[in-house]
This record gives C-alpha cells, structure tokens and sequence, in this order.
C-alpha cells in the first residue's frame, strides 16, 4: 500500500539517510506506544506484544520496504 512511497522517498534520500530516519521514526512510534501503556498502566509484556503488532502492520503495509 505504502511501499511505491517509501521506495520513492529511500531513492531521494539515499540509503544512509532514509536507513536513519526510519530508525528515528520507529523510535518514535514505540515511546508512543510505551507512553500510552504507561497512561493505561499496561504491562512490560504486553507493551512489547503492541510493539511486535506495529511491526508486524508496517510489514503488511509496505512502510518497511
């Protein structure tokens, strides 16, 4: 779904730098999910479980390309 964007955005930037802004983006999205969990008084296991889904979505939709 996403992947056509994100190869475009890889081929602008160049590999180095689309490898460190995925890094940072990924980053970001777990302290979301951390933050949240924390809010909800979530625990440590299934906060990692939410991690792994996010990551596992970002597969099916092509943000990982």
């Amino acid at each position: 779904m996403f992947a056509p964007i994100v190869v475009l955005v890889r081929q602008t930037l160049g590999d180095a730098k689309f490898i460190k802004l995925r890094g940072k983006a990924i980053a970001l999205h777990s302290q979301v999910i951390t933050d949240v969990c924390n809010r909800l008084g979530i625990d440590r296991t299934q906060r990692q479980n939410f991690i792994r889904l996010a990551r596992d979505n970002g597969k099916k939709l092509g943000l990982l390309a």
